[in-house]
């Protein structure tokens, strides 16, 4: 009989999304791979592929429809001879409106403030995603082996994924490319952070409503930002924050910085203080390894690599693109890694696995003239490192009182994993590493 095609699950904290555009019409013939539909999930714009051949019969759900649940039956996908009279009619589009602009969806701080997610499992913004349950079984025949779509298997195996690991999203338990995009991630983490996170919140963040004779208009929110509000609010309800703020002389670094653009411009590379921050965050992080780690309930995940996490703002709000392995990368390739991130992210052309997980934060607000500010814990890490503004401060130097370069820098620590003692010397190391920067590129 025909097949429904559910709205799918693009991202492990989906629970519904927004039917952005059709790439099919009823009629066309489609095989497995192809492209049908781009839905607006809560992180990005994605595409959504065909797992089997055969031809649209029906769709059931319009284009620019919000709000459709994740399993929700979107379109009839009938084989060839197959009678599709019984195929079921076409029900309301949840909260169908005319077509708007593609938006992109992202996690709040995934990085910086996811928290711990509900049901399908916390990013960021965002880490701790739900353990990848195995597939479910192939039916008739192909009982014996893992239901996977050809694009899935070749990125499978390409990419040295156990797809008996994966939890497939299409019908049936199918595994798609989605889901395989998404594993490295999911493994990346450890189920005990899962295990441990905190119960469901409530669907929506409790507001008052607002009765104002002031004029004034009402914007629906995107579902970006109702997830940031969601997220963040977990993260101050539920993990303790602690503050630890050091002032960071930038002189001896603005000098580096300048002679190693000078040596790079033949390479078209230019470093930028954010990519040395970075890298002074990772190796502060090996250096202190009580910081790089995850609260998990009755256990402490510690992490032997440092994958940073760095806020990008994007239109309509934030998402945190990752460094994997910072610590063991050139700032060159630092640079270059963040340049094609940050500018994808504005795109909403990041795969899940470029902005869900690391293993600590960085916000850098320097470039808006903010001296100091407390940013907000990305759980499952543990960490977020928040960078003021570079000025001119007076400033003790061997005695005597100078000018100098001087930013504020204040790391956010999760008191359930992190003692102050090590947030300080995590952070007294973050202010070595920038003040004698001839470390960085050792």
């Amino acid at each position: 009989m025909p097949t429904e095609l559910k709205m799918p699950a693009l991202s492990p904290t989906m629970e519904e999304g927004t039917l952005a555009k059709w790439l099919v019409k009823v009629g066309d013939v489609v095989k497995s791979g192809d492209l049908l539909a781009e839905i607006e999930t809560d992180k990005a714009t994605m595409e959504f592929e065909a797992v089997d051949e055969g031809t649209i019969t029906q769709i059931l759900v319009a284009e620019g429809s919000e709000g459709v649940k994740v399993g929700a039956p979107i379109a009839i996908l009938a084989a060839e001879g197959e009678d599709t009279s019984a195929a079921p009619a076409p029900a309301p589009a949840a909260k169908a409106e005319s077509p708007a602009p593609k938006q992109v969806e992202a996690a709040p701080a995934e990085q910086p403030a996811p928290a711990s997610a509900p049901t399908p499992a916390p990013p960021a913004t965002g880490g701790g995603e739900t353990p990848p349950a195995p597939a479910s079984p192939a039916v008739g025949k192909e009982a014996d082996r893992i239901a996977a779509s050809p694009l899935a298997r070749r990125l499978a195996e390409a990419q040295g994924i156990d797809l008996s690991t994966v939890k497939g999203s299409g019908p049936n338990g199918r595994i798609v490319r989605a889901d395989v995009e998404t594993a490295p991630a999911a493994s990346a983490r450890v189920p005990a952070v899962t295990a441990a996170a905190p119960p469901p919140p409530s669907a929506k963040p409790a507001a008052a409503p607002v009765d104002t004779d002031i004029p004034h208009e009402v914007v629906k929110l995107s579902g970006m930002r109702k997830v940031i509000a969601r997220r963040l609010t977990e993260s101050k309800q539920q993990v303790p924050h602690i503050y630890l703020t050091v002032d960071i002389r930038l002189d001896a670094l603005l000098k580096l910085r300048g002679e190693l653009n000078a040596g790079l411009a033949s390479r078209n590379i230019k470093l930028s203080v954010n990519d040395m921050l970075i890298k002074a965050l990772a190796l502060s992080l090996i250096e202190v390894p009580e910081c790089n780690v995850s609260f998990a309930g009755d256990t402490l995940v510690k992490y032997s690599r440092t994958d940073i996490s760095v806020a990008v703002s994007i239109p309509g709000g934030l998402i945190t693109p990752i460094i994997t392995g910072a610590d063991t990368m050139a700032i060159s390739a630092i640079s270059k890694a963040m340049g094609d991130l940050a500018g994808r992210a504005k795109e909403g052309k990041l795969q899940p696995h470029e902005y869900q997980g690391g293993t600590a934060s960085l916000s850098n607000m320097g470039m808006y003239g903010i001296k100091q500010f407390d940013a907000v814990i990305n759980p499952p890490q543990a960490m977020i490192m928040a960078i003021g503004a570079g000025e001119a401060r007076p400033y003790v130097v061997d005695g005597a009182l100078v000018v100098a370069t001087v930013m504020s820098a204040t790391g956010s620590f999760d008191h359930r994993a992190i003692d102050g003692s090590d947030g300080a010397r995590q952070m007294k190391a973050f202010k070595a590493l920038v003040e004698n920067p001839l470390g960085l590129v050792a």
